[in-house]
């Protein structure tokens, strides 16, 4: 087993190597072996395609606002790995994922006895981690967000306090289906016996199958819908920007209702928290060089719909149009965010984020709208931001606006956030 952090990073990148392996099996024989330190604290188990991480983030804040040590579980990491997994929103150290890898280990080389298949994964093994952190360090809740998925998930071994589903869009598709409801369906899968669900702002036909399982399943369903109604003013204010978050922020208000009298989450408590929360890379408003900076990862269909929002927003808070930096994985993500762009950028700067996955500056090209009349370069996140005060886009008087690929915010923040560390990306994808 690996001694130092170096070692530890490769192998754990000779797992991730093997590819994504749906399916629990492998978990809970992992989780047996370990004692079930699942179960040892209470969890709140979060799906969607979109707002599950800035719901975590929301309700983490809530519940350190009344006073209680939380565990935080999201993925992928922006920069380190050890962001992944979370006490009082301290990241997990390189010493104790050394530490951790290092028992984990042998554990599942026990399980992979005989069938390599059966060995635990990356993500497997990120998951144990943030199961024995979270029991050894007292945490009192959990907030555990699903990695692709949901039925199929490794951290679908819990049995939560609440299940939480924020959003259905169309994403990852090749693994979770083509359709609206069968991706619904794979999500609902972390719906347990009697365990209320809370539910987003989803399209009709997704409440549809995520209701259907719940009856079957006897459990409740709070519909933020259904409770907070359509109109905008009815819902509740954050701390981040954009209408969408107000729905986020009523998402973890349910959940926070759900609770019961012991957690002390009165209406005052869930205010500060909301108030309180930080999730980065959601539009995000940052300067660099005394020009302001926004990065925001609006990375699928569902989320240009969002960014659709932010920047008509922006063109008509500022008066004229930001330039964009963007880079993006796989054409079906690609097409409505460069459409988008397209609509409100002065300038549109394409990079490829360092994964496999990239899309070619050829294939981002091809999906600029022909009417856009702006300017189209290619670059690198290193030649955008050579310092950590430096943006070499746009004039004095531009908004800079980095979206796409949470990967690729992840570059540019290890560019210009210094004191986060060294990016880590060959462990970032998934």
């Amino acid at each position: 087993m690996p001694s130092d952090y170096a070692a530890t990073q490769e192998y754990l990148f000779s797992l991730k190597a093997k590819g994504v392996k749906f399916g629990v099996d492998r978990m809970r024989a992992l989780v047996a072996e370990l004692g079930y330190p699942e179960r040892a604290v209470p969890v709140i188990h979060l799906a969607g395609t979109n707002g599950k991480g800035s719901v975590a983030a929301m309700l983490e804040a809530v519940f350190s606002a009344a006073g209680w040590r939380t565990g935080l579980y999201t993925s992928p990491h922006l920069v380190k790995l050890g962001e992944r997994v979370q006490v009082g929103r301290k990241i997990l150290t390189e010493t104790e994922i050394v530490a951790y890898t290092r028992e984990l280990g042998p554990v599942a080389d026990k399980i992979g006895l005989g069938c390599a298949d059966d060995h635990p994964s990356f993500f497997e093994f990120m998951t144990a981690m943030a199961f024995l952190q979270f029991s050894r360090k007292g945490c009192d809740i959990a907030l555990i967000e699903t990695g692709l998925g949901g039925r199929l998930d490794a951290t679908n071994v819990v049995t939560p306090e609440v299940a939480v589903i924020t959003s259905i869009g169309l994403d990852h598709c090749e693994m979770l289906g083509n359709t609206i409801e069968a991706i619904a369906a794979e999500k609902a899968g972390i719906i347990k016996d009697g365990s209320p669900v809370v539910l987003g702002r989803v399209p009709a036909e997704a409440e549809v199958v995520i209701r259907r399982v719940a009856s079957e399943r006897g459990a409740t369903v709070y519909s933020v819908r259904e409770i907070f109604g359509e109109e905008l003013a009815g819902y509740p204010t954050t701390a981040f920007e954009g209408d969408y978050q107000r729905w986020n922020a009523a998402t973890a208000v349910l959940v926070a209702r759900c609770m019961g009298e012991r957690w002390k989450l009165t209406p005052e408590v869930i205010a500060r928290g909301l108030h309180a929360a930080r999730w980065p890379g959601r539009w995000q408003r940052t300067m660099i060089g005394g020009r302001p900076l926004i990065l925001d990862a609006s990375h699928n269909p569902e989320g240009a719909g969002v960014l659709e929002q932010q920047l008509r927003a922006l063109v008509a808070e500022t008066g004229r149009k930001p330039v964009v930096v963007t880079g993006v994985l796989g054409a079906a993500r690609a097409r409505p965010l460069l459409e988008t762009v397209s609509r409100y950028a002065a300038e549109i700067h394409l990079v490829m984020p360092q994964q496999s996955r990239a899309s070619s500056f050829e294939e981002l090209e091809a999906l600029i709208p022909a009417e856009f009349g702006g300017v189209v370069k290619r670059t690198t996140v290193a030649a955008v931001f050579t310092d950590a005060q430096t943006c070499t886009v746009g004039g004095p008087a531009d908004t800079v606006v980095v979206t796409g690929s949470i990967y690729l915010l992840g570059e540019v923040m290890a560019r210009i956030e210094p004191g986060r560390g060294t990016i880590e990306s060959r462990l970032q994808d998934f």
